[in-house]
């Protein structure tokens, strides 16, 4: 069974190495919605997989770091396509979620990707 949880937070960024000329090379904004995943068996006593409080806390302290912030600023972000941010939130929340199955980064109400640990 999956659980998940889903976290927004404003970020403005630039792609450098888009080719010349598009649009997503100049610093514009999104309204990041993240979701983070875990899959387990559900538990017999607690009738969850993980509580959603523990999501709440291990995105907790990168929610400080990305939100109102420059993502090209940072370390590991400095080219942030959604594909980036999806791989370093994983990379960051892997120790402390070990059930983490998946990542999902919506930069706009109709663009994203999943990422799910597997190789790049």
């Amino acid at each position: 069974m999956e659980t998940n949880k889903q976290f927004s937070f404003e970020s403005a960024h630039r792609l450098p190495n888009v080719p010349e000329g598009h649009k997503c090379a100049r610093l514009h904004g999104h309204s990041y919605v993240v979701t983070i995943a875990v899959e387990g068996p559900m538990g017999e006593e607690t009738g969850w997989v993980q509580d959603f409080a523990d999501l709440k806390c291990a995105f907790k302290p990168l929610m400080q770091v990305l939100d109102h912030n420059y993502l090209n600023e940072i370390p590991g972000l400095e080219n942030p396509t959604s594909e980036v941010l999806a791989i370093w939130i994983w990379t960051r929340l892997k120790a402390t979620l070990p059930m983490l199955s998946r990542v999902e980064v919506k930069e706009t109400c109709t663009s994203g990707c999943v990422y799910r640990g597997e190789p790049v």
